[in-house]
């Protein structure tokens, strides 16, 4: 139900994450994990060291945009840093839906510096049985 459009996305991802931290106008790339769970597909995001409210959800049509900013730790006067690695900036990545998802009723919760999204599938895309009516038997052509 999940669409990749880019075949070199995982080798972009792998790159970005080795060069500079991204910006707004060339964002880093999160890692994520996406699996089925009943009649929902459930994505995962990890964003450690992010507030809730330094990630931004949008979806346009059937593509799903995450976006989320580690923002660097206030500093006290006397604070000297003596390594830093953890990467700071823009983060984001772009997932496109299949047209058999409901993204009126998607839900997201961030826990632990986890961004869980749940998006249902939709009622028309699920299977049903389709009942046969009894028809009055002989249909009577004339001429």
């Amino acid at each position: 139900m999940l669409m990749r459009t880019d075949p070199f996305r995982e080798l972009d991802r792998l790159a970005q994450q080795l060069m500079v931290p991204g910006t707004w106008s060339k964002p880093s790339a999160m890692p994520m994990d996406a699996y089925r769970e009943g009649d929902e597909y459930v994505v995962a995001f990890d964003l450690p060291g992010v507030t809730a409210d330094a990630i931004d959800i949008d979806v346009e049509r059937n593509m799903l945009t995450v976006k989320a900013e580690r923002r660097p730790v206030a500093k006290a006067d006397d604070m000297q840093v003596e390594l830093s690695e953890r990467p700071l900036g823009i983060f984001s990545r772009q997932i496109v839906l299949a047209d058999t998802l409901d993204t009126e009723h998607i839900q997201a919760d961030y826990d632990a510096g986890v961004l869980t999204l749940r998006i249902p599938i939709a009622e028309r895309a699920k299977p049903r049985k389709i009942s046969i009516g009894a028809g009055s038997g002989r249909t009577e052509i004339s001429g």
